[in-house]
């Protein structure tokens, strides 16, 4: 079984940190569908925490029900970044993850994320700062290089693993990419032949068939999936059986207006209402993609200002869904 130090992540499977989409909220939805090891958080800045930024603090809260949990910092300070470690492992985290990787232009701009892969001894400051000061086990997460004339991920996967870095988890697109184009899983086999630690893929998996390929063609140990979760929450359920051998169940209509539903008592229980819909407008668009008339009920739900509005007009597109035959998007 694999583990990150003495943390078990059981089945191998890990959804990834994506800012303004892995909250609580959606934490949780994914842990109570089920197949997922390890969750994380999205990405904290080492400046907000360390200043005590009460926004960055709220995004910081999880439950129980989570475990086992990821936090992710990011920052260009060793310093900062140490100090924000030691407040991710106080709260009670499972795993502190450096984000090396991001390519957004305000992070680059700041240093940070992708950026450290341009300065790879500034880059092994922090992770030497922050391992020294942690309790729990860290992992690295970072892509292969700036640009394709400056691929350095193995050289900085060996800079983790000597280190004492746990795990490192690899997007083999460049920053300059961003998400365009097509993800090299060679260069994760690249990776898992160069050093010892564990090493998680990521990048253009969007089904359980591609899990499983990813992990047969490069020798991973583990995958992270991120935004082929956000159109298919089961998607983890669905590759954690097809890791076991077993049939791929796919979600039913009725399945898919649970979820909505459970996802958007989760968010009227913690944040307020206009916010709520907000982000539950956001979800079923996703949630709903693929479905017969799903645009239609899209454009509908778009102005809805009230929880009631929304939620007659969820269980009436459902229902007229299951009244008639459709074909439910496979995951």
């Amino acid at each position: 079984m694999l583990a990150f130090g003495s943390i078990p992540v059981d089945p191998p499977l890990i959804l990834a940190p994506m800012a303004g989409i892995t909250d609580r909220q959606f934490r949780r939805i994914i842990r109570d569908v089920g197949g997922v090891g390890l969750v994380s958080m999205e990405f904290i800045s080492s400046e907000g925490i360390t200043r005590g930024n009460e926004r960055t603090l709220n995004l910081m809260a999880f439950a129980q029900e989570e475990r086992p949990l990821a936090i992710q910092i990011y920052g260009s300070k060793a310093d900062r970044m140490a100090r924000a470690a030691e407040v991710v492992s106080e709260i009670g985290a499972d795993v502190c993850d450096i984000n090396m990787g991001c390519p957004a232009n305000k992070i680059l701009k700041g240093c940070s994320g992708a950026a450290l892969m341009g300065d790879l001894k500034l880059a092994e400051q922090i992770i030497s700062s922050v391992k020294k000061v942690l309790k729990i086990p860290l992992t690295v997460k970072f892509r292969a290089g700036l640009s394709e004339d400056r691929l350095n991920y193995i050289e900085l996967g060996k800079i983790c693993e000597g280190n004492g870095v746990a795990a490192v988890a690899l997007h083999p697109r460049t920053a300059k990419q961003f998400y365009t184009g097509q993800a090299d899983w060679e260069r994760i086999a690249r990776l898992k032949e160069a050093i010892s630690i564990p090493v998680v893929g990521n990048g253009d998996v969007t089904n359980p068939g591609d899990a499983v390929e990813m992990m047969r063609r490069t020798g991973c140990d583990a995958v992270m999936i991120g935004r082929g979760s956000m159109l298919n929450p089961w998607i983890f359920r669905q590759t954690a059986d097809l890791l076991a051998g077993k049939a791929i169940a796919q979600p039913t209509l009725e399945d898919r207006c649970n979820l909505i539903r459970s996802h958007f008592n989760l968010l009227k229980a913690e944040e307020d209402e206009k916010f709520a819909l907000h982000k539950i407008r956001t979800f079923t668009g996703w949630y709903t993609h693929g479905l017969k008339n799903g645009k239609a009920f899209r454009q509908k739900i778009h102005g809805l200002t009230t929880v009631d509005a929304f939620l007659e007009e969820l269980e009436s597109f459902f229902n007229a869904s299951m009244a008639e035959p459709q074909s439910v998007p496979v995951g």
